[in-house]
């Protein structure tokens, strides 16, 4: 069994604090790591959004203005180097140029040599192009054929790779409802970008990862591999998949299989948290993130909700973000649900089978 540290890889908005809050739950055994990417991808020189583009006292007052990809990966190698297992929940989207730009890597990680010890003074130079408006991507790097992200094949390899989803029509309108009126107060985002919803994204990479054996073939929770062989390799991770609503329906079951197919130790107390020092803790963790977490945040355990919700048609659905968020809204969220329907279906096909609770 697999000991590398687990990347729980993504999409916004898709009940990942929860998920995340179980594991926070081990810090005797484990380190979690919360959406460390997103500092690079948003705040530091090698930024690929453009949302913080023209606030630069922003950046800089998040506290991640010098953050690079090769930091984000030094400060998690030293998470490790403490003897625990460390646990990563993030989103793809932060290891890709948005739009679907041509991928290079990130010019901090051109050189980068994994482990304790490497001499991170020595930072490969920040490449950027001068005059350039705009993020500093594209950069004057190469990427590496295939991979769809600003990281290493080699660093890619490090990690085992699990993923989490939920379907668009219940995340698309949570996600623009957290940057508009009131919470985008809070939040302090006005409007999302579909170059943000994520499911494209994750599900490149996750074609990456098993076309490249980095997961699979073996699919967590089935007991045939069908066509999900890679030229008779097997690299030793299951493709693991879970989906947020078997998880919200069947908590138990769900996490017990999780934690099966990553090597994780489960214990029932898991899915608890009402204690105070875990509630300072996950308040302490998710504090980079103003706005977005306060459910989790609220919560004091996991457990299984008493209806399952089931999909609504596309009427319904449409008349309740147009009564909730207006006509123009309505719209948008129903454009970019049917935009990443695929990408869902697809990745829903791998997902682990609920369980009898």
């Amino acid at each position: 069994m697999s000991n590398k540290p687990i990347f729980c890889a993504t999409h916004p908005r898709a009940c990942s604090t929860a998920f995340e809050r179980v594991f926070m739950t081990r810090r005797d055994t484990l380190q979690t790591v919360h959406e460390p990417f997103g500092d690079a991808f948003y705040f530091g020189p090698e930024r690929l959004h453009d949302r913080y583009e023209n606030d630069p006292a922003e950046r800089e007052s998040s506290g991640f203005g010098d953050s690079t990809y090769r930091t984000i990966f030094d400060n998690i190698a030293r998470d490790g180097s403490e003897g625990k297992r460390v646990f990563i929940k993030d989103m793809a989207y932060y290891w890709m140029p948005p739009d679907n730009q041509p991928p290079q890597i990130a010019p901090s990680l051109v050189n980068y040599k994994r482990g304790v010890g490497t001499d991170t003074t020595q930072l490969s130079p920040v490449i950027t192009r001068d005059g350039k408006s705009g993020p500093p991507y594209p950069y004057l790097t190469k990427g590496e054929e295939g991979n769809p992200t600003v990281i290493p094949r080699d660093l890619l390899s490090q990690f085992h790779f699990t993923f989490l989803i939920r379907h668009p029509s219940r995340s698309i309108p949570s996600y623009h409802r957290c940057t508009t009126d009131p919470l985008d107060k809070v939040t302090g985002w006005s409007g999302v970008g579909f170059n943000e919803a994520g499911y494209a994204e994750l599900r490149r990479l996750f074609d990456y990862l098993r076309k490249e054996g980095l997961v699979g073939p073996r699919v967590a929770g089935q007991t045939t591999n069908g066509t999900n062989g890679v030229n008779g390799h097997d690299s030793g991770i299951e493709i693991c998949v879970l989906d947020a609503d078997d998880i919200l329906d069947n908590p138990t079951g769900m996490i017990e299989a999780y934690c099966k197919s990553t090597g994780i130790k489960y214990e029932p107390e898991m899915l608890k948290w009402s204690e105070p020092h875990h509630q300072a803790y996950a308040k302490e963790v998710f504090e980079k993130w103003k706005g977005w977490h306060e459910d989790a945040i609220n919560s004091d355990e996991l457990k299984a909700r008493t209806h399952k919700k089931p999909l609504k048609s596309d009427n319904e659905l449409y008349a309740e973000w147009k009564e909730k968020y207006g006509e123009k809204a309505a719209d948008w969220i129903r454009d970019t649900v049917k935009k990443c329907e695929d990408d869902y279906k697809y990745l829903r096909q791998f997902a682990i089978k609920p369980t009898e609770a």
